[in-house]
């Protein structure tokens, strides 16, 4: 009632006794959610009014992303009161409300805001200066927008759709997001976007007198794929801000003797990993580079080029070949936490002077492309028909004339009408404003901030549940493959809620897991939980874990 007059300031959390509650598991992660930076938010977004505030909006998404509810439509499948339950309220919100609040949420936007402060929290506490660089498409199949085509290399498809430039640690860790406008690369996005967030309190500081003492000493360096490869570019973020790249090296074509590779033991993940290296000093478009390769047992060698000069040669082989927990990153990302869903499907306009490849001089170059195609298979085909004539028996001449004779026909109809597309390809220029481009074919964009807000929510959801995952695990030989496996298996475990408003503790008891080993590296992780002291955020109780068998 007071929540319908407009007086309710503050949604009303009460914990009752229950027992075998569903999800009741994800309660032992609100630990790592709060060490990850959830409760930041605080610092950026105001109130929200009616019944749910925006602490429970917040810890409601969170709790439903680690669950495995991957949009508000889903809480449909859902009992609202048993979920309640996790949150000390008689229900979470249903669909249409939870909805609303989210867009009052974005509205606000102060996503960008938030997502910088937690990236320099995160690098702060890590103390890391190695950024991982990679773009991930999000495809769109709507009509409402108007987006760019892109390469989908999953799909092997170019297909439309918005790129999002992810920067993580060196083990798949997110910092921040970034999306492209419309169709940028992934060099001018590094130089345009990427480089000034890090300058911006991102990346750590570096002491002056450091860099006066040490002249090879990089600010940080950046790990990415070929995509951006560009020894002058490379050069220009040295000479320009004393940033280091590790990248692969493009088109190589000379092999270095076997002799000159030398067996060398470097550390991944506390494993000490055997690899045949080799290093060399080379020079690529005028500039300096330390090139490492690896030899691989089928005598495949993979060329990685750094201008970085303070690590050494297995440090640069292992920052490179990490670069591929950015690619599971995404991987599961999609399949756990719908990385592609986008809230709202809000259109919004782009700059006007944008300058974009003209779809119409792309349309015509494929059909191009397509023409030139055939009449090579046709000439082709009249090449073999021509050499099957000279030796075939004279009788089949006459035949064969008239075969050659119809494919010279097809041949000249698609010789004239390439010339047709050249002829009308030089009437368009390649480039073209998106103020020039027509009405129907205008580029426009989807709302970044509601994608970007509930991305946020997912880093930190990710995080939590990677840390928690490391150690919960921390006993199993199997880590790496068993960690993830086991948390999503504690939680979808019940669990028994019970407040004492006495003593001010809110006792969470887990049900038993699946066997002997799961329940023992669950005790011990309720006594590290229980050392930590948290208080559930809007109460004045301390969470006390323990299993209930």
């Amino acid at each position: 009632m007071l929540a319908a007059n407009g007086q309710l300031e503050k949604t009303p959390i009460s914990f009752t006794s229950s027992e075998g509650v569903d999800y009741g598991g994800v309660l032992f992660l609100l630990p790592s959610l709060i060490a990850t930076g959830l409760l930041s938010y605080k610092n950026h977004y105001t109130a929200l009014d009616g019944y749910y505030d925006l602490d429970t909006i917040i810890l409601t998404l969170a709790f439903l992303y680690l669950c495995r509810i991957k949009n508000p439509e889903q809480t449909k499948h859902i009992n609202p009161a048993e979920f309640g339950k996790l949150l000390g309220l008689d229900r979470i919100p249903e669909v249409k409300n939870l909805r609303t609040k989210i867009k009052q949420i974005i509205d606000q936007n102060h996503a960008f805001d938030w997502n910088k402060n937690l990236a320099s929290n995160w690098v702060e506490e890590e103390d890391n200066n190695f950024f991982y660089i990679d773009g991930h498409v999000k495809v769109y199949s709507g009509y409402k927008a108007n987006l760019g085509k892109k390469h989908v290399s999953r799909s092997k498809l170019c297909l439309p759709g918005m790129t999002e430039f992810w920067i993580n640690n060196s083990n798949g860790m997110p910092y921040f997001v970034i999306t492209g406008e419309v169709n940028e690369k992934l060099q001018q996005m590094i130089s345009e976007e990427i480089i000034p967030r890090l300058l911006d309190n991102i990346a750590m500081k570096i002491d002056e007198e450091d860099i006066e003492t040490d002249p090879d000493l990089p600010r940080f360096t950046l790990v990415f794929d070929r995509e951006a490869y560009s020894p002058k570019f490379f050069s220009k973020l040295w000479q320009e801000d004393r940033i280091a790249v590790i990248t692969y090296r493009k088109n190589v074509k000379d092999k270095w003797s076997e002799s000159d590779f030398n067996e060398k033991i470097v550390d991944l993940d506390s494993n000490n990993i055997k690899m045949q290296l080799a290093e060399k000093n080379i020079i690529l478009n005028g500039v300096e580079f330390r090139e490492i390769r690896k030899l691989t047992a089928t005598s495949h060698q993979t060329s990685i080029i750094t201008n970085n000069k303070k690590l050494p040669m297995g440090s640069i082989a292992i920052k490179m070949f990490a670069r591929w927990t950015q690619e599971n990153f995404f991987k599961y990302l999609r399949q756990e936490y719908d990385l592609d869903r986008v809230a709202y499907y809000i259109v919004n306009e782009i700059d006007n002077d944008i300058v974009v490849v003209n779809p119409k001089h792309s349309k015509i170059t494929n059909k191009l492309k397509k023409v030139r195609e055939k009449i090579s298979r046709r000439k082709a085909k009249l090449y073999e028909l021509i050499e099957n004539n000279i030796g075939n028996n004279p009788k089949k001449t006459k035949k064969n004339f008239k075969k050659q004779g119809e494919i010279k026909e097809e041949i000249d109809e698609l010789e004239a009408e390439e010339t047709y597309l050249i002829t009308k390809r030089k009437t368009l220029s390649y480039k073209i404003k998106i103020r020039n481009m027509e009405e129907e074919l205008r580029y426009n964009k989807l709302d970044f901030e509601s994608k970007l807000f509930l991305n946020i929510i997912k880093m930190i959801c990710y995080r939590a549940e990677t840390t928690f995952s490391i150690l919960l695990s921390a006993d199993y030989k199997k880590k790496s493959s068993e960690m993830r496996a086991l948390t999503k298996s504690l939680i979808n475990t019940k669990a028994n809620i019970i407040p004492n408003e006495i003593n001010n503790t809110l006792t969470i008891e887990l049900y038993s897991l699946s066997n002997n080993r799961d329940n023992m590296a669950a005790r011990k992780i309720c006594s590290l939980l229980n050392n930590s002291e948290i208080i559930f955020p809007g109460t004045n109780l301390r969470l006390f874990y323990k299993i209930a068998t």
